[in-house]
């Protein structure tokens, strides 16, 4: 039976700070202080995640502190200037939030990360009720599995799913991820999708395949 793959859920923080609408500037700075993030999801109600305020939201006071706002700055960067003249979590925050599944995978999550350009998501339910926040560095937590571990995988679901037959003539080494395949099988046609199958198992970083077609 295959593994099932990792999920938003396998690799997110669950311990989650987050603030209240009405939140002012200063508790803002200190929870971030305090818990050492650079950012907080806003929520109200039952944990319903209604936006997100980053250090960049709040650096906007310090941007505009020493100068008069214009009116055609305020034109050219209305969300900005907006921002800089607010002390509450409502108004600075970046809304609605771009959120996660915690059932995604992890390339989904990878992918909404790099569309949208944040370096962590709040993870919802089908509510919208905050479970946790994944951040980029939980997305690599995969690459952090045992090479045994991994090797065990390839075999059980690559090398024993493609080539039952053949399956004592394959070997199976991983050494610090990168998997390699070497012996001899009796389809040409599956070494390639052997390769790709070992490289689609999360934490693997890269596939060698020495694999050749042996006698009949």
């Amino acid at each position: 039976m295959a593994s099932r793959p990792f999920t938003v859920a396998d690799v997110m923080t669950k311990k989650v700070v987050a603030v209240l609408p009405g939140a002012d500037f200063k508790e803002l700075v200190t929870t971030m202080q305090r818990w050492k993030v650079t950012a907080v999801p806003v929520v109200e109600g039952e944990g319903r995640v209604v936006g997100v305020v980053s250090e960049a939201d709040l650096l906007l006071k310090e941007e505009f502190h020493e100068h008069r706002l214009g009116l055609i700055e305020q034109m050219r960067r209305p969300e900005a200037t907006a921002k800089a003249g607010s002390r509450r979590a409502e108004d600075l925050m970046t809304s609605p939030a771009v959120t996660v599944a915690s059932d995604a995978s992890l390339p989904q999550a990878a992918r909404l990360m790099a569309t949208h350009r944040v370096k962590r998501l709040p993870v919802v339910d089908g509510h919208g009720a905050i479970q946790g926040i994944v951040s980029r560095s939980d997305l690599l937590k995969v690459f952090l599995r045992p090479d045994d571990d991994l090797a065990a995988e390839v075999r059980r679901d690559v090398v024993e799913r493609l080539f039952p037959l053949s399956r004592q003539e394959v070997d199976v080494r991983v050494e610090a991820g990168v998997v390699t395949l070497s012996g001899t099988v009796r389809d040409s046609g599956l070494i390639p999708v052997a390769a790709r199958l070992a490289g689609a198992v999360e934490g693997v970083v890269d596939v060698r395949c020495g694999l050749t077609v042996g006698a009949e």
